[in-house]
């Protein structure tokens, strides 16, 4: 991973189905941002995320029998719903080469054991776990044990479920990225604790820090690279009046260009913790700052008391902590009242 903020696009299932509309999505994370005033060109989204069930070992059967009316479904009963919605492993592959012809890495979401078929065809840049998959550690243990660099996302994990699941990845591998996270869709603000990026940069520095966004809007993901994520995931869509669960919650086309373009002025914007007189501020600061000045007209000859000075603009004469350089001084030439005394004005 580089210097620049790590930011996926999540997809999830906002594909609806369809791997044409998968592309589209790849297309779009893919779209470079410019910023007009500063004329940048500023880089795209880094990465697209899959998710890959395996239907068999996702809910009970009593679950995937029950009749599923919402205004959202793809099916009469949940299962049937849920089954539409999946891409095979070959249609995830068909993606995967997809992000790679539009240079984005490609990041899928493993959930379950039978999902790692998947692997067989493709190697992803990463492989993410999700919060509600944080406790099932015979799946983390399969994921680890490919050495492909991990995600975690902790929005249903407190310190405890934390520390089990890295526990058992560091078994095989430390390649580990710790997202914060809220699994409230969408997530309040008040829910939001984007401190708690403080607390794992503190507790669990070691590992790459980040944000997995599920507000509204994109305030929070922007805040949370002020606080030192390094990655940013949020769900987008083509158009967030869609059919689909997920899709009021995500970025549209021109939010994903206000996120990606917000974010990387962001990295631009952090610089250095240090205090100093930056070389862009040398124009104002000459111009706008004060200098010692004549309270009314001096004669050549006349020697200076602090009752003939004040400050005016612009900056680049005598500042006030240097006016002994100038009180007791004899003019060499006559100056107006309310002008800038130089050291060409003043004898040797």
């Amino acid at each position: 991973m580089n210097d620049n903020v790590y930011i996926i696009g999540e997809i999830g299932q906002n594909h609806n189905g369809s791997v044409e509309l998968a592309k589209l999505l790849i297309e779009v994370a893919a779209r470079p941002v410019k910023e007009d005033l500063f004329n940048l060109d500023l880089k795209s989204m880094d990465a697209v995320k899959l998710t890959k069930r395996d239907l068999s070992e996702e809910l009970s059967a009593s679950q995937m029998a029950r009749p599923y009316n919402s205004p959202h479904s793809f099916g009469k009963t949940y299962g049937e719903h849920r089954a539409f919605l999946e891409l095979n492993d070959k249609q995830h592959f068909e993606c995967y080469k997809y992000a790679k012809e539009n240079k984005l890495d490609f990041v899928e979401t493993l959930c379950s054991l039978g999902c790692l078929s998947l692997l067989k065809l493709f190697t992803p840049d990463r492989l993410k776990v999700a919060s509600r998959d944080l406790t099932n550690i015979p799946l983390l243990s399969a994921m680890a044990e490919t050495k492909i660099p991990m995600i975690l996302s902790t929005g249903m994990a407190g310190k405890a479920e934390l520390d089990q699941a890295l526990d058992t990845i560091t078994r095989y591998h430390s390649d580990i990225a710790i997202l914060h996270c809220i699994s409230q869709y969408p997530t309040e603000p008040k829910n939001t604790n984007l401190h708690t990026i403080n607390y794992l940069k503190k507790y669990y520095g070691e590992y790459i820090i980040g944000y997995s966004d599920h507000t509204i809007g994109i305030s929070a993901p922007i805040a949370a690279v002020a606080l030192g994520a390094r990655i940013i995931e949020k769900h987008i869509t083509i158009d967030r009046k869609m059919k689909g669960t997920d899709q009021a919650g995500s970025l549209g086309m021109d939010g994903i260009n206000r996120m990606v373009r917000d974010i990387r002025i962001m990295e631009q914007s952090l610089g250095t913790e240090e205090l100093f007189i930056d070389h862009s501020v040398k124009n104002a600061k000459e111009k706008l700052e004060r200098s010692i000045a004549t309270k009314r007209r001096m004669e050549k000859g006349e020697t200076i008391s602090e009752e003939d000075i004040h400050l005016l603009s612009p900056g680049d004469g005598y500042k006030w902590s240097a006016r002994n350089r100038i009180i007791g001084r004899i003019l060499r030439e006559s100056i107006e009242k309310d002008e800038i005394i130089y050291p060409k004005n003043i004898l040797d």
